[in-house]
């Protein structure tokens, strides 16, 4: 069968794609070379396609008749290899498992070829909202039935973290941007190999625990315990900051901030006093809101505090507000 016959081809198409693995039962190795996401997006093709060809070959009794037994080992041991590797990065690097990437052919490939005891076993994607199943990260036996790395760990609350934080930028873009920032710079550092595989999991363990516990260690005390208003001094920030400095005289760092905060919480305020059923929905409503919120931004901030922001500064700034508040009013 001409499909049968493109079987030795797709299996090297895959085994190509590590020749740069010294060791082939490097399996961290093989994850780390995967990082990046072309190459992982096209070894999950060529298994594919290796995978779908050795199921077809399988249920040929002449390929069966024809094939040395060493080879036919060597497929089916490989195929396990490569389906066990594709879970243990897609757990690692934060991607969804798709039980849909169990097509017919292989699931019954898999279901036919692999003992019992040899199962792939599924995981989810970490959630790191969940401590109980966070902990049991740091113990939990991989998908090799072999303890996971220190840099596997790290790698997967890392690209969990991540993960949460492009989910959740709309709902306060500024904080979630400066995590995104250190997370990334974390990933960044261990791949330069300018921390250890423990330095790498301590940092993003920190860091995790910052983004689930909502640690705003850089924002005024008057603020704590208001969300919604510290999301809001996120967007205010850039706007004051840059039109107070040059304001005449140019005010200080300490009292931008506390102009800064003060705002959020009016602006915050003026959302709640407004808030109504089906608020996003109703035209008029946000209108009324929009007005209120010019007529703070001009008459406290630009007449009574100094902050010289422009008709298009004060247009963007409302934009953005707005944005944020809808996201969390979402969630």
């Amino acid at each position: 069968m001409p499909e049968i016959e493109k079987l030795p081809g797709r299996y090297s198409e895959v085994w190509d794609l590590f020749k740069t693995v010294k060791h082939s039962y490097d399996e961290e190795a093989y994850e780390l070379l995967l990082a990046d996401d072309a190459l992982r997006e096209e070894f999950y093709n060529c298994l594919a396609e290796f995978a779908k060809t050795l199921a077809i070959a399988l249920s040929s009794e002449q390929f069966l008749s024809d094939t040395d037994e060493k080879t036919l080992s060597r497929y089916k041991a490989d195929v396990r290899k490569f389906q066990a590797l594709k879970l243990a990065v897609k757990l690692r690097y934060a991607e969804s498992i798709d039980y849909r990437d169990y097509e017919p052919k292989i699931k019954k490939l898999l279901d036919t070829h692999i003992q019992a005891n040899e199962v792939i076993q599924l995981n989810e994607p970490v959630n790191i909202f969940d401590d109980k199943l966070f902990n049991q990260l740091k113990e939990e036996q991989g998908v090799y039935q072999t303890s996971r790395t220190t840099a596997s760990k790290a790698d997967t609350i890392a690209h969990a973290t991540k993960k949460v934080i492009t989910e959740k930028m709309d709902e306060d873009p500024a904080w979630y941007e400066k995590f995104s920032t250190l997370v990334q710079q974390a990933i960044d550092a261990f791949r330069a190999k300018r921390i250890s595989d423990l330095e790498y999991l301590h940092t993003v363990v920190a860091l995790r625990n910052k983004v689930v516990g909502k640690v705003h260690d850089d924002v005024p005390d008057m603020l704590a315990g208001n969300e919604d208003a510290m999301a809001y001094y996120g967007v205010l920030q850039p706007f004051v900051e840059l039109a107070g400095r040059g304001a005449q005289p140019s005010k200080s760092d300490a009292a931008l901030e506390v102009i800064t905060a003060n705002s959020a919480i009016a602006i915050h305020r003026i959302l709640e006093k407004n808030k109504k059923v089906q608020f996003w929905y109703d035209d008029d409503a946000q209108k009324e809101t929009i007005n209120e919120i010019d007529d703070y931004l001009y008459d406290e901030l630009k007449r009574e505090q100094g902050i010289e922001l422009s008709l298009d500064q004060m247009d963007a700034l409302i934009e953005k507000v707005l944005q944020v508040a809808r996201h969390r009013s979402a969630r």
